[in-house]
């Protein structure tokens, strides 16, 4: 069963990355379009400060009750007349709720937040509302490293796994980032479909370390190594949960200060510059940022799939393409969407007796919405 969870993602995302390579100038031309008609509609026309404030305030209670409900909620239940005092030293319905389950739900939720956030930028950056975190290669590079350290310390102990697995994933991701940004420069510029093809080919050859590690390991360390590339959130401190915050908060905010560049790129790179965008300086913000927030998500929780490229689109047909309400709709939509994963997977453990990685929940869910999108709803989410 282990198995098959892990070949399902997988073999969905190869499948993404194939289609990719066979629509992008078809999809790249339909994004320009839909985007450019709805610049020149509306030229003089901004972003009111009531909707922005309304949509995020709406989506932000909306996180909050699902954060509530993921964390009352699990394979036993909660006990709310034995709930208080919330002293978790002396209460265990108290210990569960404010040491197991709520911390893991504020994981989902900056994790979601983050891949959500990436998925808008790699889209605007690529010009290809195909794309998602998981096609530049920094995926691969924090999942090699990931997995390695997990391999190497993993006799250690898990305290000791806990502390060199995060950072050593991180280190890949940034690994990875580099060696895709300076590949995907041509004649000095960032170019988008080479970026693009250096991504998928180091995350299939970083794919391919990581099968010979599984192969000449123990069989105890090739699960390990599956349980985690296939997306799974474990249980955090709360400082680590901190640290983690201040992470993802920088790298929205340095999203957010791109979000008018990334509306006037959708004219194309003279367009915006003739608007008055250094291109090039924004490229490199935008793959930056977005590169450290997926290393960020990747090295706590593995590999999720699906969630950057599911939430951009439903938040785009709902309010439209403007970046800077688009990208922090999304980013709050995100952090819904995985908490509520993240409880489902924890309810299939009464059904299913084992408790399924969260990748694979988003798996199933974002394949055939994928593939229902791409054929029913596209022209409308870019027209």
């Amino acid at each position: 069963m282990a198995l098959s969870f892990y070949c399902l993602p997988q073999l969905v995302r190869f499948l993404q990355c194939a289609w990719i390579q066979r629509l992008a100038s078809r999809e790249v031309r339909r994004y320009d379009v839909g985007v450019i008609r709805s610049t020149q509609a509306q030229p003089q026309r901004s972003l009111q400060v009531g909707r922005l404030v309304g949509v995020c305030a709406f989506l932000m209670l909306l996180l909050l009750v699902s954060l509530l409900v993921s964390a009352l909620l699990g394979p036993g239940g909660t006990d709310l007349g034995q709930l208080l005092p919330l002293d978790p030293s002396s209460n265990p319905e108290a210990a569960t709720l404010l040491l197991v389950r709520l911390p893991r739900s504020i994981l989902a939720a900056l994790v979601g937040m983050a891949l959500a956030a990436v998925g808008v930028a790699f889209q605007s950056l690529l010009r290809n509302p195909l794309a998602d975190p998981f096609i530049m290669g920094v995926s691969g590079g924090a999942a090699l490293g990931g997995s390695l350290a997990l391999v190497l310390v993993g006799g250690l102990g898990p305290l000791a796994v806990l502390g060199v697995q995060g950072p050593a994933a991180f280190l890949g991701a940034l690994f990875a980032t580099f060696l895709v940004y300076r590949l995907g420069r041509v004649g000095g510029r960032i170019d988008a479909t080479t970026i693009l093809l250096v991504g998928v080919v180091f995350n299939a050859f970083a794919s391919a370390i990581i099968m010979f590690i599984k192969s000449v390991v123990s069989a105890t360390k090739t699960q390990e190594v599956l349980f985690w590339l296939m997306g799974s959130l474990g249980y955090r401190d709360y400082l680590s949960l901190a640290a983690l915050a201040g992470g993802v908060l920088l790298g929205l905010v340095v999203l957010m200060s791109s979000t008018g560049a990334m509306n006037a790129m959708a004219l194309g790179d003279r367009g915006a510059s003739n608007l008055g965008v250094d291109v090039e300086r924004i490229k490199l913000r935008v793959f930056l940022s977005a590169s450290l927030l997926t290393g960020l998500a990747v090295s706590v929780s593995g590999i999720i799939g699906f969630v950057g490229l599911i939430v951009p689109h439903l938040m785009r047909l709902i309010l439209g393409p403007d970046h800077r309400l688009l990208l922090p709709a999304s980013a709050l939509a995100g952090g819904i969407f995985l908490v509520l994963a993240d409880l489902g997977a924890r309810l299939l453990f009464v059904a299913l007796d084992t408790e399924p990685p969260v990748g694979v929940v988003t798996a199933f869910l974002g394949g055939p919405f994928f593939l229902w999108l791409l054929r029913h709803r596209h022209q409308v989410a870019f027209s």
